[in-house]
């Protein structure tokens, strides 16, 4: 059933995803019982399977990328479709099935009730929880990543690595928040938008969710290792040290 807070307030729900033809249709499906299909945007990667046509075959819009750009690069197509067409506020959701689509009310209600401005899903807060995790990906979304980033940023966090979120699309109209470097297109944009909008001074909060990755049959996850695990910690460094603003 629609929630009345998608009701009362113009919320676009965005999952993002490359080749999920396998676990598209369980995300929108689950995604249809929380909001209305106009709060509903696919942003396709260039999927090269039938990630699309199972979208489309639900009733859902999709915009897709010619080419693949990355995960930062969808966020940022997801953002301008937002702006441009006056939603208040975007939520992000994997578009592989580890999120939580009837936990989507926990972010949007911090945001309505609360006037935050960027609430933060973390599996790791008493609340939240998590699965199929092997242990070197615990050690550094649990506590290496948000250790540094806690250091950069000046605010304790428990899990900044964490995609599922929310936030008010009117803060992207702020100067200082610089989401079109071309750096920015692969895992950077979500902690850089994450540490620059603690660091400007905006209302941030972490809330519980759960977040539970898919059988490694399925797809375990499309970040590869090194390039990826780098791809995650360049915004602190570059940050950190002035490289980037």
């Amino acid at each position: 059933m629609e929630n009345s807070l998608f009701k009362s307030h113009k919320v676009l729900c965005v999952p993002i995803a490359f080749n999920e033809e396998r676990k598209i249709g369980q995300v929108i499906k689950r995604l249809l019982e929380v909001c209305g299909r106009e709060n509903i945007l696919l942003i396709d990667d260039s999927s090269m399977d039938g990630t699309v046509r199972v979208v489309q075959d639900l009733g859902v819009r999709v915009i897709s990328h010619k080419t693949r750009r990355g995960v930062g690069a969808a966020i940022r197509t997801a953002i301008q479709y937002g702006l441009s067409h006056q939603f208040e506020i975007l939520v992000i959701i994997a578009g592989n099935d580890k999120d939580n689509p009837s936990e989507i009310p926990r972010l949007l209600d911090p945001i309505i009730q609360g006037d935050y401005d960027f609430v933060q899903g973390s599996r790791y807060l008493p609340g939240g929880s998590y699965g199929n995790m092997p242990l070197y990906r615990q050690f550094a979304t649990r506590w290496l990543h948000p250790m540094l980033f806690s250091l950069l940023s000046g605010k304790r966090v428990t899990d900044s690595t964490n995609g599922f979120r929310a936030f008010k699309l009117s803060i992207l109209q702020n100067s200082n928040l610089d989401l079109n470097q071309s750096w920015l297109d692969q895992y950077e944009l979500e902690p850089y938008l994450f540490c620059k909008v603690i660091k400007l001074g905006y209302k941030v909060k972490e809330i519980p969710v759960t977040k539970i990755y898919p059988p490694k049959e399925l797809g375990y996850t499309k970040m590869k290792p090194i390039i990826g695990w780098w791809s995650i910690l360049k915004p602190l460094f570059y940050l950190g040290l002035r490289l980037r603003k």
